[in-house]
């Protein structure tokens, strides 16, 4: 038990640092692809190797579910999502700084706890509500130089930060569909259906000609990108699989940090490909607020179990099953 928490663990902080890794890599190729380009990249490599690892393992997606107009309707509104939230986040990354992007990507997790509430008529903590104020506090404190301007003037930073939100926003759709189509699908056969219908959708909008214009760096931080959607994903459902999936939840949270920190390393080795974060004191503290509050969100039931007492919220109507 204690060996399958202790690769649980080890997963979890991978899907973690390539998380957090990736918009610092995608920041690069921005600069020669459109966002379109880079995400058809991305779901292309990766839905060659997932597709590539489940033939060997002979767990290919049954193709009569795809047929049945229920499902297939369900993986049409998890594409729409998950694609959503792939172009806008790229979107993001034009105008924000990747700590700043995925500091609002905590956004996500919140609100498919909401969802959840109300469409799959789950229960809402008390720590969980506890956990999303302080997420918002945190979100107020680490943008505390750039608020009247978020909030007053619609200039490119402002735009970044409605990319961001709107990609939060999606993902939600992703995250609430996902949860239904795994009372028939395993995870890694959804990503590999989501992955090939996001491919087939990307590519008349796609400038795949683009690649051609990538120097041998960006060829690298490109092929990073396809490979870490892979692996991410991937060593987050093995994460799931061997450790509970509060502790797993929580130690994904900590993906802006570590964003943060390797934005700090590769700008002090090479300041003139990396910029420095842009951070005062209190955004440094903001960001580690937004954590923290995201975690407790994830586990704080269980360092609070007995004054925290379930809250529920009336369904919006009938979940569709």
């Amino acid at each position: 038990m204690k060996q399958q928490a202790g690769t649980g663990i080890a997963l979890a902080l991978v899907t973690a640092m390539c998380w957090g890794s990736l918009p610092i890599a995608m920041k690069q190729i921005l600069v020669v692809m459109d966002p379109f380009t880079i995400v058809f990249y991305r779901f292309l490599m990766a839905t060659v190797g997932l597709g590539a690892i489940l033939v060997m393992k002979r767990q290919l997606p049954p193709l009569h579910i795809c047929l049945r107009t229920r499902w297939a309707l369900l993986l049409v509104i998890a594409t729409c999502g998950l694609l959503g939230n792939f172009v806008l986040f790229s979107s993001s990354l034009q105008y924000l700084s990747p700590t700043a992007s995925q500091v609002i990507a905590q956004l996500a997790p919140v609100g498919m706890m909401i969802a959840s509430v109300f469409i799959l008529k789950e229960k809402m903590r008390t720590s969980q509500i506890i956990g999303a104020v302080t997420l918002i506090c945190g979100l107020a404190m680490f943008f505390n130089t750039s608020l009247i301007e978020i909030f007053t003037r619609l200039t490119d930073y402002t735009l970044g930060v409605i990319f961001g939100v709107c990609a939060a926003a999606v993902w939600i759709i992703y995250g609430v569909t996902q949860k239904v189509l795994l009372r028939r699908l395993a995870s890694q056969q959804i990503l590999f259906l989501l992955y090939t219908l996001c491919t087939i959708a990307l590519l008349p909008l796609a400038q795949t000609e683009r690649i051609l214009q990538l120097d041998g760096w960006q060829w690298l931080c490109l092929l990073y990108c396809g490979a870490n959607t892979l692996v991410g994903y991937g060593a987050l459902a093995e994460a799931y699989a061997r450790w509970q999936a509060a502790q797993v939840s929580a130690l994904v949270t900590l993906t802006p940090l570590f964003t943060l920190l390797f934005s700090e390393l590769l700008s002090l080795a090479w300041p003139h490909s990396f910029a420095v974060p842009a951070l005062n004191l209190l955004g440094f503290i903001g960001a580690v607020v937004v954590v923290a509050g995201a975690m407790f969100s994830a586990i704080g039931h269980r360092l609070w179990p007995q004054r925290n007492k379930p809250v529920t919220a009336p369904p919006l109507g009938p979940t569709g099953e």
